[in-house]
């Protein structure tokens, strides 16, 4: 009977943190070109022209498979998201703090404190973009993300 609850138990445990169906993530995996749909070869060979590929991935979220370029483009790095069809999901490109909106970079500079930003990066996803900063405050590592109006997105 105590086998019995406790298998319960951490079933209904494991059901609780895999999340409802359809919205469970799998990690990142690297991946080679050759295990990349037509469509997505095709999208990342014009989304990367002109930058190095540094690298191949591919993770389900959401429900849906999802393969990411990773970029280095002018020194700076860009990974490119898409779908199973070959279209941009999302961009997250590497972007000097200073080159951002101003209240963007009030708001990141007031998240710093007296730390560090890291590095900045634009996100833009489903036609909006927000800026993602990497912080070090005494020696603990955060993130925060912003609008253009230095307001926090989740």
């Amino acid at each position: 009977m105590k086998l019995a609850l406790t298998m319960a138990l951490a079933s209904g445990l494991a059901i609780a943190l895999a999340g409802p169906a359809g919205a469970q993530e799998t990690a990142e995996k690297k991946i080679s070109m050759k295990n990349v749909p037509a469509a997505v070869q095709q999208a990342i060979t014009r989304e990367s022209a002109g930058a190095k590929l540094k690298g191949l991935a591919t993770e389900v979220e959401d429900g849906k498979r999802l393969y990411e370029a990773e970029l280095e483009v002018n020194g700076h790095a860009k990974d490119v998201s898409f779908d199973e069809k070959g279209n941009v999901v999302s961009v997250e490109e590497e972007i000097a703090l200073d080159k951002i909106p101003a209240p963007a970079r009030a708001a990141i500079e007031k998240a710093a404190g007296t730390g560090k930003v890291l590095m900045v990066e634009t996100i833009t996803e489903g036609g909006t973009s927000a800026y993602e900063a990497q912080l070090n405050k005494a020696g603990k590592k955060s993130e925060i993300k912003v609008d253009a109006a230095g307001q926090t997105v989740k």
